[in-house]
């Protein structure tokens, strides 16, 4: 039993450290957030039947709103919030 349980922990701790948006125990709710809403816009430009919804909508063209969520990928929350020195 506690085996099985070491290798969960042991495969969780690979993902994390293999793929940046699954996070860790000290991640931050900025950082938290800001993967959120990245993984979100990748989505929406990634799916055609999304995008074209997302621009009848908003009545844009669809390159128009492609464009609008690459750009609000970069920073999806704003600036980030100053680091606090322990």
């Amino acid at each position: 039993m506690a085996d099985g349980r070491y290798n969960i922990n042991s495969q969780i701790e690979h993902m994390q450290s293999k793929y940046a948006g699954t996070g860790h125990a000290d991640i931050s709710k900025y950082e938290w957030l800001v993967n959120i809403h990245r993984d979100s816009y990748a989505s929406y430009v990634g799916r055609y039947s999304t995008l074209a919804y997302f621009a009848i909508a908003e009545n844009e063209a669809m390159a128009r709103v492609r464009y609008t969520f690459l750009e609000k990928s970069i920073q999806p929350c704003g600036v980030p919030p100053a680091k606090e020195d322990d």
